[in-house]
């Protein structure tokens, strides 16, 4: 009976101090904004670039948060990829519309409109930004951050950065600048694959270093509580889906982790199945051999486990596929997107007939260069389909970056 009394005191405690810890940490620019009584959008008419990410630590929409505010005046909203209810699928145009819930108007701004118009901000004296970010170049809020703050500034209106976590902390950079014939939607600016930053600090950097077509009236609210060692699961924050193939907090951390290969249509990257980006199959690869051989090469941080999966959309939709499904097991030693280099390795390894350059949609090469930044990732690593004929050439600009970037840090 004393052992049993003992079991459950410990389990008590345990539970005691879970909750304690559990405590949110972290205080987003929303409301820290909401703290100050909204006090530098007070009386000004506001437009808001935003989708179902931008919410209070409560999962209150910062839309009904600004509109809600006395002393605020919400005019406009603007609608990245997926809109700003997050009611418009991947790639698909957003169009002009008005908000249910509000009555206010929504402006596309993914389509053919990607950067806001003079006549949609005609009636704004400044433009907000509150969009959850995933750390990868390759995602397109922070394209879309960019070309708002040039409209900003050739309108003459403010521009205000509410501040979110990094998913991926702030510590991890990895992949070569994006080269002059490779700038897109997908590669706006000249940063890493991986660049460690807040919106807000990239904001701030890009206004500063000129890397914006003109410098626009910035001001960053500064979340309260983040560090840079922190991933999203460190946070306390409630993750919102940042699109339908990033529905968890995890998630970000694999979609730099094959999300270049996906790009090919070569195998399954799991979009289309129930782990998007953590998974990579096809219906030609052995599910043993394949772990075995990526398990061999010592990964730091990682564990590759046989998998059996069909997709129910997208590639190899409706057939059986086998391969391996991605463990990060030690975040702190993984570099995540030169995984998917190796597993391209791999796979001409064991498979010669098969190997990607060969086999992938040519098509698709054009995207997969412009992720990457450059042709030279590809063009090199179709030599010899080995990593470490990429790997200087991938790491090359890193600590360029981290002196760089390093400038405009709002935390330690």
């Amino acid at each position: 009976m004393k052992l049993k009394i003992f079991i459950i005191s410990t389990l008590l405690i345990g539970i005691n101090s879970c909750t304690v810890t559990n405590a949110i940490p972290v205080k987003t620019g929303i409301e820290v904004l909401r703290d100050n009584n909204f006090d530098i959008l007070a009386g000004k008419r506001v437009g808001l670039i935003t989708n179902p990410t931008g919410v209070d630590s409560r999962l209150k929409s910062t839309i009904d948060i600004l509109y809600d505010a006395k002393n605020v005046k919400l005019v406009a909203l603007f609608g990245p990829e997926h809109g700003v209810r997050g009611d418009v699928h991947a790639g698909d145009t957003v169009n002009n519309t008005v908000d249910p819930a509000t009555g206010v108007t929504v402006y596309s701004i993914f389509g053919k409109t990607r950067k806001p118009t003079p006549e949609m901000l005609k009636d704004i004296d400044v433009l907000v930004y509150d969009i959850q970010d995933i750390g990868c170049r390759s995602y397109t809020f922070i394209s879309t951050m960019g070309l708002a703050m040039e409209a900003a500034a050739e309108n003459n209106i403010d521009f205000v950065v509410l501040d979110r976590p990094n998913p991926l902390g702030g510590l991890k950079i990895e992949g070569n600048y994006v080269e002059e014939g490779y700038y897109s939607f997908v590669s706006q600016f000249k940063i890493p694959y991986i660049y460690a930053q807040t919106c807000g600090e990239l904001a701030i950097m890009l206004n500063e270093e000129n890397m914006l077509a003109k410098k626009c009236k910035l001001q960053v609210v500064k979340m309260e509580g983040w560090k840079r060692s922190m991933t999203f699961e460190d946070t306390g924050l409630e993750w919102v889906l940042a699109s339908p193939h990033i529905p968890h907090k995890h998630s970000a951390l694999f979609y730099p982790i094959t999300g270049i290969l996906g790009e090919l249509g070569y195998v399954s990257i799991g979009v289309g199945y129930t782990l998007p980006f953590q998974i990579i199959g096809a219906p030609w690869i052995e599910a043993d051999k394949l772990a075995n051989a990526m398990n061999d090469l010592n990964l730091a941080g990682l564990h590759f486990r046989p998998i059996y999966f069909k997709p129910f959309y997208s590639t190899f939709k409706g057939e059986n596929c086998q391969g391996v499904e991605i463990h990060i097991t030690d975040y702190d030693k993984v570099k995540l997107a030169e995984v998917q280099f190796y597993i391209m390795q791999v796979l001409n390894d064991l498979y010669p007939g098969k190997a990607v350059f060969n086999n992938a949609n040519t098509n698709r090469y054009n995207m997969f260069d412009k992720v990457s930044g450059s042709n030279v990732i590809r063009t090199t690593f179709t030599k010899r389909h080995r990593f470490e004929d990429i790997a200087t050439y991938w790491y090359k600009d890193v600590e360029d970056y981290k002196k760089l970037s390093s400038k405009y840090y709002l935390y330690k």
